[in-house]
C-alpha cells in the first residue's frame, strides 16, 4: 500500500518515530469523530423540538437506529480495514460525517434528519471505532496504551468543545447555525492530517512496529490470530460478553444520569458541573490507564473498569446531595475512562494487528447493539415506573456481572 507523498518526504527526515505523527493524526481524527455524539445532539434537542414540534423519542430513535446500522456494516468495514488501511477509511468517515450534518440545518423532516444523522451516527459508531485504534494499534505495541491514551483524551477533548462550538454558533441565531459550525468544525480538524500523513503500517515505509528499536524480555511476542482462530478462543467470547454487559450501563446511564439527579433534588446548575466533573474524570482514568506498567494483566484492569461503573451507577440511587452527586459522578467517569481506553487495547493484544479490523469488527457489532439499547430500555423503565431506579439498579448490576467474567478472559495462546 503506497503511503502518501508528504509522509513519503517527511519520514526520513524525521528525528522521531513516524508512529507519534500516526497518533497525532488519529488525535484530530478522534476530536472531529464526536460531531455525533450524543453530548453534542443534546444541545439541539430543545431549540429543534420547540421549531419543529418533534418529540423527544425522535431524538433518542436516530441515536439508536444509527448504533444498529454500524453493527451491521462493521464486520465488513472491519476486514476493508485490514485490506485497506485506516486512511481512506477515516477519511471518508470525517468527510461523510461532516457533510451530513452540516446537511441537516436544511432539513424540515423527521426522514431526512434521520437518513444524515443515522449516517453520521453509523460513522462514528463502526468507521471511527475501528480506523482509529485500527491506526494505532498497527504502529504501537509496547506503548500501546500510552499511545490509546492520548487518543482518548483527544476525543473527550472533542466532547467537551463540539457542545460549546454549538451553543454559541447557535447564539444570535437557530440550531441550524450550530449543525453548519459543527460540520465545518469536523471538516477542518479531521480531515487534511489523515489524508496528508497517514500510513497503513510502518512496514509500507521501511519501518517497524514501534517495540523494535527497544524490545526487552518483558515485551511478549505479538499474537497472530486470524478471525476465525479468534472465534474458536474463549478469551473472544468472554471479552465479547464483557462488552455486551458493560455498554447498556454506559449508555443508559451516560444519557439520563442528569435527569435523575435533578428528579432527585439536585439544582440544575450543579448537575451540570457533575456532568463536567465525570467528564474530567474520565479523561484522568484514560491518561492514568497508559502509564500503567503493561505487564500488569489487562483483565483485571477491565474488571476494575467494570467494577467502577457498577458501583457508581448503584450509588446513584440513593443520590440526595451535591456530595454524593459529585462522588457517583466520579466513580462512574473513571470506569467509562478506563473502558474506552482499555477496550481497543485487549483485541490487539490477545489477537494482534494482522486481523485486527475483522476480529475487533465482529465483536463490534455485538458491542454497538448492547449500546443501542441502553437508552431505550432506560427510557422503557423510566416510563413504565415514572423514575431511573430501575435502569440504574439494572445497569449497575449488569456491569459488575461484567467486571467477573472478564476476570476469566485470560490471553490466548498464540499460534
Amino acid at each position: 500500500m503506497r503511503a502518501p507523498y508528504l509522509a513519503r518526504l517527511l519520514i526520513p527526515r524525521l528525528p522521531f518515530y513516524y508512529g507519534w505523527v500516526i497518533l497525532t493524526c488519529v488525535c484530530f481524527a478522534g476530536f472531529a469523530r464526536q460531531g455525533p455524539a450524543v453530548a453534542v445532539l443534546s444541545i439541539f434537542v430543545e431549540p429543534m423540538r420547540a421549531d419543529l414540534g418533534w418529540s423527544s423519542t425522535v431524538f433518542g430513535g436516530a441515536v439508536s437506529l444509527g448504533g444498529l446500522i454500524a453493527a451491521l456494516v462493521s464486520p465488513a468495514i472491519g476486514r476493508l480495514l485490514d485490506r485497506s488501511g485506516a486512511r481512506m477509511l477515516l477519511c471518508c468517515a470525517v468527510i461523510g460525517t461532516g457533510l451530513a450534518l452540516m446537511a441537516i440545518s436544511l432539513i424540515h423532516s423527521v426522514m431526512l434528519f434521520y437518513i444524515l444523522f443515522c449516517y453520521a451516527r453509523m460513522n462514528w459508531a463502526g468507521p471511527f471505532e475501528l480506523g482509529l485504534y485500527g491506526a494505532l494499534n498497527n504502529w504501537f505495541v509496547a506503548r500501546r496504551a500510552l499511545a490509546s491514551s492520548i487518543a482518548t483524551i483527544a476525543q473527550i477533548g472533542g466532547l467537551v468543545a463540539l457542545p460549546l462550538v454549538a451553543h454559541f454558533a447557535m447564539n444570535g441565531s437557530d440550531w441550524r447555525a450550530g449543525w453548519l459550525a459543527i460540520g465545518a468544525c469536523i471538516l477542518a480538524v479531521g480531515l487534511l492530517p489523515v489524508w496528508l500523513l497517514l500510513v497503513r503500517r510502518p512496514e509500507d515505509v521501511g519501518l517497524m512496529p514501534e517495540p523494535a528499536a527497544r524490545a526487552s524480555a518483558s515485551t511478549p511476542a505479538e499474537p497472530r490470530f486470524t478471525r476465525e482462530q479468534a472465534l474458536r478462543t474463549p478469551a473472544f467470547w468472554l471479552l465479547a460478553l464483557y462488552t455486551v454487559l458493560v455498554y447498556p450501563s454506559q449508555a443508559g446511564v451516560s444519557l439520563y444520569q442528569a435527569s435523575h439527579m435533578i428528579e432527585r433534588g439536585i439544582d440544575p446548575t450543579t448537575v451540570a458541573t457533575v456532568i463536567s466533573a465525570f467528564s474530567l474524570m474520565s479523561a484522568a482514568a484514560s491518561f492514568g490507564v497508559g502509564w500503567l506498567p503493561r505487564r500488569w494483566p489487562i483483565r483485571f484492569l477491565l474488571a476494575a473498569s467494570g467494577a467502577l461503573m457498577g458501583i457508581g451507577a448503584l450509588s446513584m440511587l440513593g443520590i440526595r446531595s451535591a456530595p454524593e452527586a459529585f462522588a457517583c459522578g466520579a466513580l462512574f467517569g473513571l470506569g467509562i475512562g478506563g473502558l474506552l481506553t482499555l477496550l481497543p487495547i485487549v483485541w490487539a493484544d490477545y489477537f494482534g494487528r494482522e486481523s485486527y479490523g475483522a476480529i475487533r469488527g465482529t465483536a463490534l457489532t455485538m458491542q454497538v447493539i448492547a449500546q443501542a439499547c441502553g437508552p431505550i430500555v432506560a427510557g422503557a423503565l423510566r416510563d413504565a415506573h415514572g423514575d431511573y431506579t430501575w435502569s440504574l439498579a439494572l445497569f449497575g448490576s449488569l456491569a459488575v456481572i461484567g467486571a467477573v467474567v472478564v476476570l476469566g478472559a485470560r490471553r490466548p495462546s498464540s499460534r
